[in-house]
Order: C-alpha cells, then sequence, then structure tokens
C-alpha cells in the first residue's frame, strides 16, 4: 500500500512504513473529489465518524479501509468506488496524515500481529508495562493510544530520541556519599528529582545532595527501523492505538 505511484518519481520517505508526500498530496485531491460531499471538508459530516481523527465503525487497518473504500458497506449510504491503485493508496495516506497535505502518513496494520510482535520479539514489555504485564522502567503504554498520533508512534519506533518526551529523559545523578543512581526521569521541581532506576526502585533526591545531574537527551530504547520490517511497523502502531486504558 506504501510504495507509492508506479512510473512516477518519488519523494523519499523517511522511515519504512510512511507514506510518501506525494501520495498524501494526490489523496488529498481525491478526497475533494469523491469523499467531501458525504463525509465534509473535516470529514466528520457521518455521525459516528470522523476521518480526520481515525475515528472509524468498522475498521483499524489500512487493509480495512481499503476494502470499504473499494466494496462499499450495504445497507449504509456507503457506495463502492472503483478506484485505481494509485487512487486508493493516496486517499489512504491522506486519512493517515489526518486531513493534513503536509502531515506525516504511516500505514496502519493488524493489530493482532502487532501485540504478538510487542509481546514477542519485539520485546517491548522488557521495559514498558501494558495494563498489568511488563516493567515499569520505561512509560507506561497502557494508554498510548489515547495520547500518540499514529505518526508520533511510528517516529517513536523509528527514532526514539526525537519522540521522546522531556519528562521521560534518562538521568544519571551522583550523590555527595558517592552513590551513581542511573534511571528515567519523572519529575522534576526546583529542589528535588523524582526518578525510577533500572531495577525499578522509585527514588527522590534532593538536588542539594546532589555533586552531578546529567539529562540524557538519547533514548536508552533501541531504534527498530532496520530491525523490524516496515509491515512490523504498521502492525506495531496498529496495536498501540488500541491501548486506551482500562
Amino acid at each position: 500500500m506504501a510504495a507509492g505511484v508506479p512510473g512516477r518519481a518519488q519523494p523519499a520517505q523517511d522511515h519504512p512504513g510512511q507514506y510518501s508526500q506525494f501520495a498524501v498530496d494526490a489523496g488529498a485531491r481525491v478526497y475533494g473529489r469523491q469523499c467531501e460531499q458525504c463525509h465534509g471538508v473535516a470529514g466528520d459530516m457521518v455521525a459516528g465518524i470522523d476521518l480526520r481523527l481515525g475515528r472509524f465503525r468498522r475498521v483499524s487497518s489500512d487493509e480495512d479501509l481499503a476494502r470499504v473504500i473499494t466494496e462499499g458497506v450495504p445497507g449504509t449510504g456507503m457506495p463502492p468506488f472503483p478506484l485505481q491503485a494509485a487512487e486508493l493508496e493516496g486517499i489512504i495516506a491522506y486519512l493517515r496524515a489526518g486531513f493534513d497535505p503536509l502531515g506525516t502518513a504511516v500505514t496502519i496494520g493488524d493489530p493482532a500481529r502487532g501485540r504478538a510482535i510487542v509481546e514477542g520479539k519485539g520485546e517491548c514489555l522488557t521495559c514498558h508495562r501494558i495494563h498489568d504485564r511488563g516493567s515499569r522502567v520505561a512509560p507506561d503504554l497502557s494508554d498510548v493510544g489515547v495520547a500518540r498520533s499514529p505518526a508520533a508512534l511510528h517516529r517513536s519506533l523509528v527514532d526514539p530520541s526525537s519522540a521522546m518526551m522531556p519528562i521521560n529523559r534518562p538521568v544519571r545523578i551522583v550523590t555527595r556519599d558517592g552513590r551513581t543512581i542511573r534511571g528515567r526521569r519523572l519529575n522534576e521541581d526546583t529542589f528535588t528529582v523524582q526518578l525510577i532506576d533500572t531495577e525499578e526502585r522509585l527514588h527522590s533526591i534532593a538536588k542539594s545532595d546532589m555533586t552531578t545531574y546529567v539529562v540524557d537527551t538519547t533514548s536508552t530504547m533501541p531504534a527498530f527501523a532496520n530491525t523490524l520490517s516496515a509491515e512490523d511497523l504498521s502492525d506495531v502502531v496498529a496495536y498501540l492505538l488500541t491501548l486506551r486504558g482500562l
């Protein structure tokens, strides 16, 4: 789906799994021609559906979207649209970019496959926690689908340092009694720093007791751009989007 339009040079993608800017731009034109009359400029004119925000009734993956667009939904006002492959790719890219022609659009794969990767070869629960499973060393992902967009989730997988929230940055503290403590910052105020270390122990340390306090801008999370395929990344993003709290 994200391979681009055959026979025409495409702008390079930043990372595997992203739609090209050409596809997003083309999709904006297709949407205005084929979809806007019923769904509206903002994609929210059909009850229970907000295309710009990715709220659908029957779909989650890009494959689901392609099927609904091309086959329609019997018994509703959604007719089938026999689009060309490039047009279909473009409209999905535009939806995934949140209706922003300049936005980053990533493919959304299969959530079940994504969960298997998260719990298996991705080894994500070694550091992260999802509901009642996993570690607390890295941020809890139980509601990450509410807090992060598809593009932000994809970026956190392929370039973790660029997507890291400042409060979650790794820190190294050396105290006046000679202890070195490394971990993830949880909170900081004028006088203290709270962190969780690599053994999941909580610390609250007064700044007056520190001789060294280093905040690192490089994430300890590995980048998966070269270890997971584009399909794997799309599946993981799809699963993370389903995580919306208990």
